[in-house]
């Protein structure tokens, strides 16, 4: 509105409302989201049972596959542990190859009739390493394995008996059966220097069971064997009496007169079993007045599944086998003789020999001479 006055003009100040800008919506709703929501479900779904179709077709490889993982694994420890317990064996081989070395000088005396201390003293000027290697060898115990002479109670490899004094290789068989007893490359009797058989005994080898005695009462025994071998002896004379063997085989023995009387029967094939049986007995050299493996213990039969005699040389006294129960006994190789004629028979199977099976072969007479 303007007002004029006399060349004048007024002008009322504007007034302004300030404007108010309200935004009244409706909330956005997003109609895709059902859609989406069903168009994913199922694809989920699909996913969960893709990874689930992959764990079942991927676990039997899996299960396959880890018992081999463990294989290698246990491959590597176990080649790791066998490279060092081979070392170690190897290591000990050598050792032990080394201490004998340096024993042989002692063990050679003792083999001609010293006593260790006798032998410790003229081995004394040797050098420390020998002196102190023999003074061992001196103090450790007897054993079977070692060929130290005593009493041995079968299967123990340490003796209930053993002295300076007594030389015999003597085992007392029980109850207890023993997969394996090899002796071999042994001298008996006088058949070395200074050597005599025990006081009160003719025969330098005894191996069998006992008679029955009335006083002391003692029950007649058997050594029962699965297979028993006899070779390479050197004997005057050698007997087999009271013996049962399904099979026999005599081959190869030359003698200074023979008379092999065995007759047929039925004897059973036999081996000693025993489930866990005893340790094998092994001894290896050595010089003995005298061998003696018998079934000691009144009424209970020795039992051994393999007995090996080989390579005996006896001098003194008769080589005997009595009373033994055989699977199989082979009498092989051996030279028995005094040299007192074909007439007297220094070998001799007798008639209380019975077999199911014989093999008697190349068994010849020859004149030989008692050992040197």
């Amino acid at each position: 509105m303007k007002i004029v006055t006399k060349n004048k003009k007024f002008r009322w100040p504007k007034l302004s409302i300030p404007k108010l800008h309200i935004n009244i919506g409706m909330p956005k709703i997003d109609f895709a989201t059902p859609k989406k929501v069903l168009l994913w479900t199922p694809l989920l779904v699909l996913r969960a049972l893709r990874q689930l179709c992959y764990g079942i077709v991927a676990t039997p490889a899996a299960i396959g596959h880890s018992p081999l993982r463990l294989y290698r694994k246990a491959s590597v420890w176990r080649d790791w542990t066998l490279a060092k317990i081979d070392y170690l064996q190897g290591e000990s081989d050598k050792w032990r190859r080394t201490f004998n070395t340096l024993k042989a000088p002692y063990s050679i005396l003792r083999s001609m009739g010293l006593s260790p201390q006798m032998a410790i003293g003229l081995l004394a000027v040797g050098t420390t390493a020998t002196t102190g290697v023999v003074a061992a060898e001196a103090m450790k115990p007897p054993s079977f394995a070692a060929g130290d002479p005593g009493v041995y109670n079968a299967p123990l490899d340490s003796p209930i008996f053993s002295s300076d004094e007594f030389n015999t290789l003597r085992m007392d068989l029980g109850s207890t059966p023993i997969g394996l007893v090899k002796i071999e490359d042994i001298t008996l009797g006088t058949a070395y220097a200074n050597s005599a058989l025990p006081s009160g005994e003719t025969n330098v080898a005894i191996v069998g069971g006992k008679p029955a005695v009335a006083d002391p009462a003692f029950t007649e025994t058997y050594l029962e064997v699965g297979h028993m071998t006899v070779d390479r002896w050197r004997c005057t004379t050698m007997t087999l009496t009271n013996i049962e063997a399904n099979t026999l085989i005599v081959r190869g023995n030359a003698s200074d007169g023979q008379s092999i009387s065995a007759t047929a029967g039925t004897p059973r094939d036999r081996a000693i079993s025993g489930g866990n049986r005893a340790d094998d007995m092994l001894t290896s050299g050595g010089y003995y007045d005298q061998l003696k493996i018998t079934a000691a213990s009144s009424g209970v039969n020795g039992k051994i599944d393999r007995l090996v005699l080989s390579n005996i040389y006896t001098k003194g006294g008769p080589c005997v086998l009595d009373r033994i129960k055989a699977g199989t006994l082979e009498i092989i190789l051996n030279e028995i003789g005094a040299g007192d004629g074909f007439a007297t028979k220094d070998f001799q199977i007798a008639t209380s020999v019975v077999y199911k099976s014989f093999e008697n072969d190349d068994n010849i007479e020859l004149s030989i001479s008692p050992p040197s």
